[in-house]
């Protein structure tokens, strides 16, 4: 996901529309070319603003129009409206033709019947499923179904750090474990000026957050037969960690319990904050104002050592896709446009300009993404980064999970202990919420 979003479902709207599409009533037809000269295209916001994602894409469908005849009437959709909107499109059949979906909602709108699958027929049509990196198809949909979406721009989480703020305090390298981090953060915490900055109302990122210290603690949130596993000591430890950034060792400022639309970045961008844990940050940083130069990046920390698989995961494999609504009015005009925008050239344009990395493998041997930053996001997607679980539920997750992590915050910052006895109740009950399976 990107800039990260706020998770904008519960648990009981998707239940109904999972429900709905059992029932046949969200899927559609399997598309038709009746109006073969218009698309209708909802993308999600990548930029630092609406306005700069108008900017960045209608030059490039502009280019489409200009190579098919076919006009695209974009829409950039803000990431707190984005699942409702697609949902409610699911269930009413009225949605646009070409869609970008956060790649960890995948399992659950491909649950919904409402996306075109991507077969090997229609992977042929857009050149192959081999072009693209085997991580980012990954979070395409649940394993052993075709994919409900086709890999657009990859990121990954890394630690980004103030270059002034680390050397005004004596400090040489960025932390590369937990130990060193939360050691580093107690010099950096002092002035009014916090180490680390969080988006503690942020749904999602909670989840980004948890979900990694879960793999770390050994915690994967869901059995192997798709039932939620919250309360397990593992998940318990993992959500205790990323809460106890604020609440025992204090090095996250107490507002950071109400962020959840990207302060964490200003504040950083204005030396308010010395660290912050992101996906591809460096174009919101120049938007910002800051310099290439004013800041570092370096690995998400593990538990010691270097980065790799299991409990050396250190992000999730984060990312946006592109989907088709299966009951399009432009079948054709849909499957050139996802060509169009996985094309190398395209991949090249529109992910230098969003500082993501091309999830196709030849747009992603370009010089452009060689940068010492971006080398870092690539290595960790390439070895330490796992996908969310892919399962229909996986939305639900986001928001029962996240909202407890929330609430965790909000004791901390209130100044209320946080324990793991509190910690174990409030994913009690978020386990609660989910499903039966």
């Amino acid at each position: 996901m990107r800039r990260i979003r706020a998770a904008a479902v519960g648990a009981v709207t998707l239940s109904l529309v999972l429900t709905a599409a059992a029932c046949g009533g969200s899927t559609g037809g399997s598309g038709s070319d009746k109006q073969p000269k218009t698309l209708t295209y909802w993308a999600s916001n990548q930029g630092a603003s609406i306005e700069v994602d108008k900017k960045v894409l209608q030059p490039e469908l502009d280019r489409f129009e200009k190579q098919t005849g076919i006009k695209v009437k974009l829409e950039v959709v803000p990431w707190a409206d984005l699942l409702n909107r697609i949902l409610t499109a699911a269930t009413s059949g009225q949605g646009p033709d070409v869609l970008n979906i956060g790649n960890t909602w995948s399992a659950s709108l491909q649950s919904t019947g409402a996306l075109l699958p991507w077969d090997a027929k229609n992977f042929e049509a857009i050149g192959g499923k081999d072009r693209f990196v085997e991580s980012a198809l990954g979070s395409t949909g649940v394993q052993a179904q075709d994919p409900a979406a086709v890999p657009l721009y990859s990121m990954a989480y890394a630690l980004y750090y103030n270059k002034k703020m680390f050397k005004d305090a004596g400090i040489e390298k960025p932390p590369a474990t937990w130990d060193e981090l939360i050691a580093t953060g107690q010099k950096l915490t002092k002035d009014g000026k916090a180490a680390i900055g969080v988006e503690g109302a942020n749904l999602s990122n909670n989840i980004h957050q948890v979900f990694v210290l879960g793999k770390q603690h050994g915690a994967d949130f869901f059995t192997a037969d798709g039932k939620a596993d919250f309360t397990s000591d593992s998940a318990v430890a993992a959500v205790k960690q990323y809460v106890d950034l604020m609440a025992t060792h204090k090095i996250v400022a107490p507002g950071n319990a109400e962020y959840a639309q990207n302060q964490s970045l200003s504040d950083f961008a204005k030396d308010k904050t010395a660290m912050v844990l992101w996906q591809t940050a460096s174009a919101t940083f120049k938007a910002q104002g800051m310099n290439d130069d004013e800041w570092g990046v370096a690995p998400a920390p593990v538990p010691s050592g270097e980065p790799g698989a299991g409990k050396q995961t250190n992000s999730m494999v984060a990312g946006i896709n592109l989907a088709v609504f299966k009951n399009t009015k432009n079948l054709d005009g849909a499957m050139k446009f996802v060509k169009f925008m996985t094309s190398d050239e395209e991949q090249k344009t529109l992910n230098k300009a969003y500082g993501s990395i091309p999830p196709v493998k030849t747009a992603q041997q370009d010089p452009a993404f060689s940068d010492p930053a971006l080398t870092v996001l690539r290595d960790t997607l390439a070895t330490s980064a796992s996908a969310l679980p892919q399962v229909p539920e996986e939305s639900q997750f986001e928001t029962v999970v996240g909202t407890a992590v929330k609430e965790l915050f909000a004791d901390a910052a209130a100044g209320r202990a946080v324990t793991t006895e509190s910690v174990k109740a409030k994913l009690e009950k978020a386990q609660q919420q989910m499903p039966k399976k």
